[in-house]
C-alpha cells in the first residue's frame, strides 16, 4: 500500500510503541498495582533481570511476524506459518521469559511446523478448556494488520490474525482478541482513529454481545481492576481500559504497567493500538534510543521491519519525531 507519511508514521508506530510498552513494563512484571501518581521509568530489571529498554517475549515473538510480512510472506500460508513456528522454536531454546503455555507447545514439538502447533494448541485447549487461554497470542498481534492495509484485505486480516494465533493458543477467545485487536490496529493505521467497537462486527455472530460487554466493562474500570490479566480477555480489557482514559502514547502505556502483574504484556497489547493511532513520532527518542531485544535489533530495525511489511519502501519513514497524524 502506498501510505502518506503519517500513515508510514503510524505504521511504524504500531511496532515500535508496542515494543515501547514492553519494555517499559518489563521491570515491573508480576508486581502490584502502582498509584496513579507513581512515576514509570524504562529502567529494566524484574524478575528476568532485563537491560533498561531490553524487550521481553512479547516482542521477541512478535519480530518473526513482522519479518515474514516484510519478506512478502501471507500469514494465512502455511509455508510463512512454518516459518514463524521455526523462529519461535529457535528463539525459545535460550530466551529469558516464554510464557507457560508457549513454552510448554514450543519445547514439546517434534518438527517446528505450523501444523504440529496448531495440532499440539488443539490438544492442549481439549484437555485444559479453562487453562487455555493465555494473552501469549494478543501480546503478538501488532504487525499482523501491517501487511493487510490495502482496501478490501478486512478479511483477509481477520484470516490471518486467527491463524497466527491458533498456532499456539486454540481457545476461541484468543482468535477473537486477535481479530478485534488486529482490525483495529488496521482502522488506527489507515484512518488516526481508535476504534474497537466497530470491529465487532468481524466476530461470529453469536459471540459479538459477549465482547460488546466486555468491552465496556473495561471502559468502565481502571487497568488494575483486571488482575487476571494473563487471562487473554482481561489483559485486552487491561489494554482498553489504559486507552480509553489515556490522554497520549506515553499516558496510556504509564497507565498500563501501573495496572500491575502482567505489566508488560499489557503495556505491549495497548502500546500497538495506541501506536497506531498516535504514531512513531508520539515515542519519546529516550526510549527510543534504550529499545533492543532479540534477535539482535534496536528501534531502527523494527521501524524498517515496520516499513518493509507495508510495502512502502524504506524513502517512506519518517526519521523525525512529531509527524503523527
Amino acid at each position: 500500500m502506498n501510505l502518506t507519511p503519517t500513515q508510514a508514521d503510524r505504521a511504524i508506530g504500531a511496532l515500535l510503541a508496542s515494543a515501547a510498552g514492553d519494555a517499559l513494563g518489563a521491570g515491573y512484571e508480576f508486581g502490584p498495582p502502582l498509584p496513579d501518581d507513581q512515576p514509570v521509568h524504562m529502567a529494566g530489571g524484574g524478575s528476568f533481570g532485563w537491560e533498561p529498554g531490553e524487550w521481553t517475549d512479547d516482542t521477541s515473538m512478535a519480530v518473526p511476524i513482522a519479518q515474514v510480512l516484510a519478506d512478502g510472506g501471507s500469514l494465512d500460508d502455511e509455508a510463512s506459518l512454518d516459518r514463524v513456528v521455526a523462529a519461535w522454536a529457535g528463539w525459545a531454546r535460550t530466551a529469558k521469559d516464554v510464557g507457560v503455555q508457549t513454552r510448554t507447545l514450543l519445547t514439546t514439538l517434534r518438527t517446528p511446523t505450523a501444523a504440529a502447533a496448531r495440532a499440539s494448541a488443539a490438544a492442549f485447549y481439549a484437555a485444559n478448556p479453562r487453562g487455555a487461554g493465555g494473552n501469549g497470542t494478543l501480546m503478538r498481534t501488532g504487525p499482523v494488520a501491517l501487511g493487510y492495509l490495502d482496501d478490501g484485505q478486512e478479511a483477509a486480516l481477520v484470516s490471518a490474525a486467527r491463524a497466527v494465533s491458533d498456532i499456539t493458543h486454540a481457545d476461541p477467545d484468543a482468535g477473537d482478541a486477535c481479530v478485534l485487536w488486529s482490525t483495529a490496529i488496521r482502522h488506527a493505521v489507515r484512518e488516526s482513529d481508535i476504534d474497537l467497537t466497530a470491529q465487532l462486527v468481524w466476530l461470529p455472530e453469536e459471540r459479538r454481545d459477549r465482547w460488546a460487554a466486555l468491552i465496556a466493562e473495561a471502559e468502565a474500570s481502571q487497568p488494575a481492576d483486571f488482575d487476571k490479566n494473563g487471562w487473554v480477555v482481561q489483559a485486552l480489557q487491561g489494554a482498553w481500559s489504559a486507552i480509553h482514559h489515556g490522554t497520549g502514547l506515553v499516558d496510556v502505556l504509564e497507565r498500563a504497567v501501573r495496572g500491575g502483574r502482567d505489566t508488560d504484556t499489557v503495556a505491549a497489547i495497548a502500546g500497538a493500538l495506541a501506536g497506531a493511532a498516535h504514531g512513531a513520532g508520539a515515542v519519546p527518542d529516550a526510549w527510543r534510543e534504550k529499545l533492543h531485544g532479540w534477535p539482535g535489533l534496536d528501534a531502527d530495525g523494527l521501524a524498517d521491519l515496520a516499513v518493509r511489511a507495508v510495502g512502502h519502501g524504506a524513502a517512506g519513514r519518517p526519521d523525525q519525531p512529531g509527524t503523527a497524524g
